[in-house]
């Protein structure tokens, strides 16, 4: 895996999850304006949080594991699709949840 472990990982959730919105239509995907609006302040602010512990020396990202692409401030590429994906999955699993309790 090597290099691209981060973002193979990722892609490994949304594989997981991705069957939820297809197979039992709990509709995250297919509302991008309230998706945008949840995942919005997720990126932004730990977007931030990375950038400033990354100048600060606080913690580093391993080349081994990443591709090597960095956004501004030294952040890796595979963090901001993180703080994406890991949310999204949440938002499914909650749908998934919120409608087999509501079948009840």
């Amino acid at each position: 895996m090597g290099r691209y472990q981060y973002l193979i990982l990722m892609g490994i959730c949304v594989a997981v999850t991705l069957p939820l919105e297809l197979v039992l239509g709990v509709r995250v995907w297919r509302r991008p304006k309230r998706l945008l609006l949840a995942l919005c302040p997720v990126v932004v602010l730990f977007s931030i949080w990375d950038v400033v512990a990354i100048a600060r020396h606080h913690w580093t990202y391993s080349r081994l594991y990443t591709t090597g692409w960095d956004l501004p401030g030294h952040l890796p590429v595979e963090e901001v699709v993180f703080f994406v994906v890991i949310p999204v999955c949440g938002l499914l699993t909650f749908e998934v949840v919120r409608r087999i309790l509501d079948d009840r």
